[in-house]
């Protein structure tokens, strides 16, 4: 498990899977925003994009749960990790309910620990919407730098939105984290 002050990043359980498919999945709203294809209906039979995931090289998948209540409150990941160039993407969908509560910078501070002292990473890449406020702002607020802005690149509930694109060193990471310490 990875710790942050308010939140704890640890392997998906079983009993995560159904909570997340309802409020992240099913509302495509929520889906449509965080993915980059189309919502489809899961088949029966159909294992969730939820569930537990195969240990990879690639990615690194999580749920994050408030260290005091030990509730669930979304999920995280690092995503196209490459050993080679030593780089990855940071990924943060909470439930609706977690959402605005200062949990966002938490955990991606805890992803941004985890990928430059644990993984030994030299960069990560942030991208979201132009319009996700909350996600602009934790990234700031993380030290994560503005590099892009790619103008109606995501089609998302009807309509072209913008998708901005930040990133961060290792060596911004150290100096933020040696002056706050």
């Amino acid at each position: 498990m990875l710790r942050g002050e308010r939140v704890v990043l640890r392997g998906r359980r079983e009993e995560d899977v159904a909570v997340l498919t309802e409020e992240l999945f099913e509302d495509v709203d929520t889906f449509s925003r965080a993915a980059s294809g189309a919502w489809r209906p899961l088949a029966l039979g159909e294992p969730s994009p939820y569930g537990a995931k195969e240990p990879s090289e690639r990615a690194a998948h999580f749920s994050v749960v408030d260290r005091t209540s030990d509730e669930l409150l979304g999920v995280a990941a690092l995503w196209g990790i490459d050993a080679h160039n030593r780089c990855a993407h940071v990924g943060v969908s909470l439930r609706p309910a977690a959402r605005g509560s200062g949990y966002g910078v938490d955990t991606v501070g805890v992803l941004c620990e985890y990928a430059f002292r644990v993984l030994g990473l030299h960069r990560l890449g942030l991208e979201t919407l132009a319009d996700n406020e909350e996600m602009l702002a934790v990234a700031k607020r993380c030290g994560f730098l503005l590099e892009g802005h790619a103008r109606e690149s995501s089609w998302v509930s009807g309509c072209f939105v913008d998708d901005v694109s930040f990133g961060l060193l290792a060596t911004e990471w150290a100096r933020r984290a040696h002056a706050a310490g």
